[in-house]
């Protein structure tokens, strides 16, 4: 349940003003068919994370427990400082339409590639090794942060206190560095 939890509640909180979430935006308003987009976003995120997680659970094979708490600390917090830069979203051009799902989906893939939350995804993974649970997780977060966008469209995205909320996942990000890095520490000890 900790993964589940901590997966969701990471990606939930990095999601907020990504660049993904721009682009549930965009996609609201161009198509204007919710079901389709959340569909999209839905399966896209499931397919990129589970490449991540997988990834993720493969790497933490390697590492003992200590190095894994310590990685996804440092990752956490490097987190915490791009969690304070804004993203923005470069407009596609030459794009044909193919539809709402169809465009979703493979923006929203691509623009998951090297993305913070996928990241994290690939960080969760190798410390928890509990892969459905991570993605399920960050899967979650991913729909809780975006879901309310496409919705709610244009007028929602305006009233967002975007720099509050990076300040504040900004510091998530830090608190939940820090616990990973003092869980490392206190396994160096331990074991030592």
């Amino acid at each position: 349940m900790e993964a589940f939890l901590v997966s969701f509640a990471t990606v939930g909180i990095a999601e907020m003003g990504d660049r993904t979430q721009l682009l549930s935006l965009m996609l609201a308003a161009h198509y204007r068919r919710a079901w389709p987009i959340i569909a999209g976003v839905l399966c896209a995120t499931i397919a990129n994370h589970l490449l991540a997680g997988l990834i993720g659970v493969r790497l933490g094979r390697f590492l003992t427990p200590a190095m894994l708490d310590a990685a996804v600390g440092i990752s956490l917090i490097a987190m915490a400082l791009w969690a304070l830069r804004p993203d923005t979203l470069e407009p596609a051009t030459g794009a044909r339409p193919a539809g709402a799902f169809i465009a979703t989906l493979v923006a929203f893939f691509v623009a998951e590639i090297g993305d913070k939350t996928q990241i994290a995804t690939v960080a969760l993974a190798a410390a928890y090794s509990r892969l459905f649970a991570v993605v399920a997780g960050t899967t979650a977060g991913m729909l809780l942060a975006n879901v309310p966008v496409i919705f709610i469209g244009k007028a929602f995205a305006e009233r967002l206190p975007v720099r509050a909320l990076r300040r504040v996942a900004s510091a998530l990000f830090l608190l939940l560095g820090v616990l990973f890095i003092y869980r490392a520490w206190s396994h160096t000890i331990h074991s030592g």
